[in-house]
Protein backbone atom coordinates (compact mmCIF):
# COMPACT_ATOMS: atom_id res chain seq x y z
CA UNK A 1 0.00 0.00 0.00
CA UNK A 2 2.59 2.62 1.06
CA UNK A 3 4.41 1.78 -2.81
CA UNK A 4 1.09 2.23 -4.56
CA UNK A 5 0.62 5.71 -2.32
CA UNK A 6 3.82 6.84 -3.56
CA UNK A 7 3.29 6.02 -6.99
CA UNK A 8 0.07 7.84 -7.07
CA UNK A 9 1.27 10.67 -5.63
CA UNK A 10 4.01 10.98 -7.72
CA UNK A 11 2.14 10.81 -10.81
CA UNK A 12 -0.46 13.38 -9.69
CA UNK A 13 2.49 15.92 -8.93
CA UNK A 14 3.51 15.27 -12.93
CA UNK A 15 0.17 15.24 -14.01
CA UNK A 16 0.39 18.70 -12.24
CA UNK A 17 3.33 20.15 -12.95
CA UNK A 18 2.70 18.99 -16.87
CA UNK A 19 -1.26 20.66 -16.64
CA UNK A 20 0.76 23.94 -15.57
CA UNK A 21 3.17 23.93 -18.45
CA UNK A 22 0.75 23.56 -20.56
CA UNK A 23 -1.38 26.26 -19.27
CA UNK A 24 -1.82 29.42 -21.03
CA UNK A 25 0.59 31.82 -19.63
CA UNK A 26 -1.01 34.85 -20.29
CA UNK A 27 -4.94 36.02 -20.73
CA UNK A 28 -6.06 36.44 -23.90
CA UNK A 29 -5.83 40.44 -23.30
CA UNK A 30 -1.89 39.91 -22.66
CA UNK A 31 1.23 39.35 -23.99
CA UNK A 32 4.28 37.09 -22.67
CA UNK A 33 7.52 39.50 -22.47
CA UNK A 34 10.04 37.56 -20.52
CA UNK A 35 8.55 36.98 -16.99
CA UNK A 36 5.99 39.97 -17.46
CA UNK A 37 1.92 39.44 -19.00
CA UNK A 38 1.80 43.02 -20.53
CA UNK A 39 -1.49 44.38 -21.89
CA UNK A 40 -1.32 44.16 -26.10
CA UNK A 41 -3.19 47.10 -26.07
CA UNK A 42 -3.09 50.44 -24.08
CA UNK A 43 -6.19 50.66 -20.97
CA UNK A 44 -9.35 51.64 -21.65
CA UNK A 45 -11.29 52.41 -18.10
CA UNK A 46 -14.86 51.23 -17.63
CA UNK A 47 -16.88 52.14 -14.55
CA UNK A 48 -18.78 48.80 -13.59
CA UNK A 49 -21.63 47.93 -11.02
CA UNK A 50 -20.64 46.33 -8.42
CA UNK A 51 -23.69 44.62 -8.87
CA UNK A 52 -22.25 43.50 -12.08
CA UNK A 53 -19.91 40.38 -10.54
CA UNK A 54 -19.58 38.10 -13.90
CA UNK A 55 -18.71 41.17 -15.94
CA UNK A 56 -16.10 41.61 -13.08
CA UNK A 57 -15.00 38.42 -13.02
CA UNK A 58 -14.30 38.29 -16.71
CA UNK A 59 -12.34 41.67 -16.57
CA UNK A 60 -9.94 39.92 -14.02
CA UNK A 61 -9.58 37.26 -15.84
CA UNK A 62 -8.91 39.24 -18.83
CA UNK A 63 -11.46 37.63 -20.68
CA UNK A 64 -14.04 40.02 -21.08
CA UNK A 65 -15.27 41.57 -24.48
CA UNK A 66 -15.70 44.84 -25.87
CA UNK A 67 -19.53 43.97 -26.71
CA UNK A 68 -19.75 43.14 -23.01
CA UNK A 69 -18.69 46.24 -21.53
CA UNK A 70 -21.03 48.38 -23.99
CA UNK A 71 -24.19 46.28 -22.51
CA UNK A 72 -22.67 46.44 -18.69
CA UNK A 73 -20.39 48.97 -18.05
CA UNK A 74 -19.43 52.36 -19.01
CA UNK A 75 -16.75 53.57 -20.93
CA UNK A 76 -14.94 56.67 -18.97
CA UNK A 77 -11.97 59.13 -19.48
CA UNK A 78 -12.58 59.43 -23.64
CA UNK A 79 -12.95 63.01 -24.00
CA UNK A 80 -13.11 64.41 -20.29
CA UNK A 81 -12.72 63.46 -16.94
CA UNK A 82 -15.15 62.35 -16.18
CA UNK A 83 -14.16 59.09 -13.67
CA UNK A 84 -16.49 58.53 -10.67
CA UNK A 85 -13.79 59.14 -8.13
CA UNK A 86 -11.01 61.49 -7.28
CA UNK A 87 -8.24 62.41 -8.74
CA UNK A 88 -5.90 61.49 -5.72
CA UNK A 89 -7.45 57.60 -6.15
CA UNK A 90 -8.17 57.21 -2.73
CA UNK A 91 -11.61 56.41 -3.34
CA UNK A 92 -11.38 54.46 -6.34
CA UNK A 93 -11.60 50.81 -5.44
CA UNK A 94 -14.16 48.75 -6.91
CA UNK A 95 -15.07 51.55 -9.08
CA UNK A 96 -12.81 51.85 -12.19
CA UNK A 97 -11.51 48.99 -13.91
CA UNK A 98 -8.53 49.23 -16.19
CA UNK A 99 -9.35 46.64 -19.68
CA UNK A 100 -7.11 45.79 -22.77
CA UNK A 101 -9.21 45.16 -25.75
CA UNK A 102 -8.88 46.55 -29.33
CA UNK A 103 -11.58 49.50 -31.20
CA UNK A 104 -11.64 51.75 -28.42
CA UNK A 105 -10.04 54.83 -27.82
CA UNK A 106 -7.83 54.69 -24.73
CA UNK A 107 -7.72 56.22 -21.66
CA UNK A 108 -6.77 59.80 -21.45
CA UNK A 109 -7.22 62.84 -18.53
CA UNK A 110 -6.72 60.67 -15.90
CA UNK A 111 -4.16 61.03 -12.99
CA UNK A 112 -1.09 58.53 -12.26
CA UNK A 113 -3.34 57.56 -8.59
CA UNK A 114 -6.45 56.90 -10.65
CA UNK A 115 -4.95 54.75 -13.77
CA UNK A 116 -2.90 52.73 -10.97
CA UNK A 117 -6.35 52.04 -8.96
CA UNK A 118 -7.60 50.83 -11.90
CA UNK A 119 -4.85 48.68 -12.64
CA UNK A 120 -5.46 46.75 -9.21
CA UNK A 121 -8.96 46.88 -9.73
CA UNK A 122 -8.30 44.79 -12.63
CA UNK A 123 -5.95 42.14 -10.65
CA UNK A 124 -2.80 44.08 -12.74
CA UNK A 125 -0.12 46.67 -12.16
CA UNK A 126 0.97 49.50 -13.61
CA UNK A 127 4.14 48.39 -15.77
CA UNK A 128 7.50 49.49 -14.41
CA UNK A 129 9.85 51.82 -17.11
CA UNK A 130 12.37 48.56 -16.90
CA UNK A 131 9.28 46.52 -18.01
CA UNK A 132 7.70 49.22 -20.87
CA UNK A 133 11.11 49.15 -22.43
CA UNK A 134 11.08 45.89 -22.78
CA UNK A 135 7.81 45.23 -24.63
CA UNK A 136 8.12 48.38 -26.72
CA UNK A 137 11.32 46.69 -28.95
CA UNK A 138 11.08 46.74 -32.30
CA UNK A 139 7.58 49.29 -32.26
CA UNK A 140 8.02 50.92 -35.67
CA UNK A 141 8.93 54.56 -35.48
CA UNK A 142 7.25 56.86 -38.43
CA UNK A 143 8.06 60.30 -36.98
CA UNK A 144 6.11 62.69 -38.62
CA UNK A 145 5.32 60.57 -41.55
CA UNK A 146 2.46 59.04 -39.82
CA UNK A 147 0.41 57.84 -42.84
CA UNK A 148 -3.14 57.66 -40.61
CA UNK A 149 -4.08 54.35 -41.43
CA UNK A 150 -1.23 51.11 -41.06
CA UNK A 151 1.57 53.79 -39.31
CA UNK A 152 1.86 54.82 -35.24
CA UNK A 153 -0.07 57.67 -34.65
CA UNK A 154 2.21 60.24 -33.88
CA UNK A 155 0.93 63.30 -35.95
CA UNK A 156 -3.14 63.08 -36.13
CA UNK A 157 -6.24 65.32 -34.79
CA UNK A 158 -7.33 62.82 -32.47
CA UNK A 159 -6.52 59.31 -30.66
CA UNK A 160 -6.87 56.24 -32.65
CA UNK A 161 -8.88 52.87 -31.44
CA UNK A 162 -6.27 50.54 -29.87
CA UNK A 163 -4.91 47.76 -32.20
CA UNK A 164 -6.88 49.85 -35.46
CA UNK A 165 -2.77 50.99 -36.78
CA UNK A 166 -1.79 47.27 -37.62
CA UNK A 167 1.66 48.07 -38.41
CA UNK A 168 2.28 49.51 -34.72
CA UNK A 169 3.41 46.71 -33.15
CA UNK A 170 6.73 45.68 -31.04
CA UNK A 171 8.93 42.53 -31.34
CA UNK A 172 6.58 40.71 -28.68
CA UNK A 173 3.03 41.45 -30.35
CA UNK A 174 2.20 44.83 -28.19
CA UNK A 175 0.08 47.29 -29.73
CA UNK A 176 0.44 51.16 -30.07
CA UNK A 177 3.57 51.60 -27.80
CA UNK A 178 4.58 54.47 -29.78
CA UNK A 179 2.55 57.35 -30.49
CA UNK A 180 -1.46 57.34 -29.81
CA UNK A 181 -1.17 58.29 -26.18
CA UNK A 182 1.87 59.10 -23.51
CA UNK A 183 1.86 55.81 -21.21
CA UNK A 184 2.27 56.22 -17.60
CA UNK A 185 4.48 53.60 -16.02
CA UNK A 186 4.75 52.68 -12.12
CA UNK A 187 7.78 54.78 -11.68
CA UNK A 188 8.36 58.57 -10.04
CA UNK A 189 10.84 60.84 -11.09
CA UNK A 190 11.89 64.42 -10.39
CA UNK A 191 9.29 67.10 -11.93
CA UNK A 192 11.71 68.75 -15.07
CA UNK A 193 10.26 70.71 -17.47
CA UNK A 194 13.20 71.07 -19.83
CA UNK A 195 13.39 68.49 -22.98
CA UNK A 196 15.69 67.61 -25.65
CA UNK A 197 16.24 64.77 -28.50
CA UNK A 198 18.40 62.68 -26.30
CA UNK A 199 18.86 59.70 -28.94
CA UNK A 200 21.14 61.95 -31.21
CA UNK A 201 23.18 63.09 -27.89
CA UNK A 202 23.80 59.13 -26.80
CA UNK A 203 24.29 57.71 -30.62
CA UNK A 204 20.92 56.38 -30.95
CA UNK A 205 18.92 57.28 -34.09
CA UNK A 206 15.45 57.94 -33.69
CA UNK A 207 15.34 61.65 -32.38
CA UNK A 208 13.34 60.94 -29.12
CA UNK A 209 12.54 63.14 -26.52
CA UNK A 210 14.13 63.67 -23.01
CA UNK A 211 12.60 65.56 -20.46
CA UNK A 212 14.04 63.81 -17.30
CA UNK A 213 17.11 64.75 -14.50
CA UNK A 214 16.61 66.50 -11.48
CA UNK A 215 15.72 70.15 -10.17
CA UNK A 216 16.38 72.88 -12.77
CA UNK A 217 14.61 75.81 -10.84
CA UNK A 218 10.85 76.39 -10.01
CA UNK A 219 8.25 74.44 -11.79
CA UNK A 220 4.65 75.10 -11.11
CA UNK A 221 6.04 77.16 -8.04
CA UNK A 222 7.74 74.27 -6.55
CA UNK A 223 10.92 72.39 -6.65
CA UNK A 224 11.42 68.79 -6.03
CA UNK A 225 8.23 67.95 -6.67
CA UNK A 226 7.58 63.85 -7.64
CA UNK A 227 6.35 63.62 -11.48
CA UNK A 228 5.11 60.75 -13.59
CA UNK A 229 7.19 58.36 -16.08
CA UNK A 230 5.92 58.49 -19.36
CA UNK A 231 6.45 56.85 -22.28
CA UNK A 232 6.08 56.42 -26.19
CA UNK A 233 4.74 59.98 -27.18
CA UNK A 234 1.43 60.51 -28.14
CA UNK A 235 -0.39 61.84 -31.41
CA UNK A 236 0.75 65.54 -31.22
CA UNK A 237 4.80 64.37 -30.70
CA UNK A 238 5.83 63.42 -34.62
CA UNK A 239 9.61 62.69 -34.37
CA UNK A 240 10.02 62.98 -30.57
CA UNK A 241 7.95 59.96 -30.36
CA UNK A 242 9.91 56.52 -30.43
CA UNK A 243 10.34 53.69 -28.34
CA UNK A 244 12.90 56.03 -26.39
CA UNK A 245 10.78 58.86 -25.51
CA UNK A 246 10.71 59.96 -22.14
CA UNK A 247 9.05 62.47 -19.89
CA UNK A 248 8.60 63.66 -16.56
CA UNK A 249 7.10 66.94 -17.00
CA UNK A 250 3.42 66.63 -15.53
CA UNK A 251 2.90 65.98 -11.35
CA UNK A 252 1.10 62.83 -10.51
CA UNK A 253 -2.02 64.32 -9.96
CA UNK A 254 -2.35 66.12 -13.70
CA UNK A 255 -4.74 64.52 -16.66
CA UNK A 256 -3.45 65.33 -20.09
CA UNK A 257 -5.61 65.10 -22.82
CA UNK A 258 -2.95 62.88 -24.46
CA UNK A 259 -1.68 60.78 -21.52
CA UNK A 260 -2.81 56.94 -20.88
CA UNK A 261 -1.57 54.08 -18.82
CA UNK A 262 -0.83 50.46 -19.54
CA UNK A 263 -1.10 47.70 -17.36
CA UNK A 264 0.52 43.83 -16.87
CA UNK A 265 0.64 41.53 -14.02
Amino acid sequence: MKKHGYLFATAFVVFYWTALSLAEPCPPEGVQVGPVCVDKYEASVWEIAASNAALISKVKKGRATLTELLAGATQRGVSSDDYPCDDSGNDCQGKIYAVSVAGVHPATHITWFQAQQACANAGKRLLTNAEWQMAAAGTPDPGTADNGTTTCATNSPGTVLTGSRSNCKSNWGVFDMVGNVWERVADWADLNPNCSDWTTQAGIAGNDVSCWGGDDGPAFGFQRIPAVVTRGGSIFSGADAGVFAVENQDPLSTAPNDAGFRCGQ
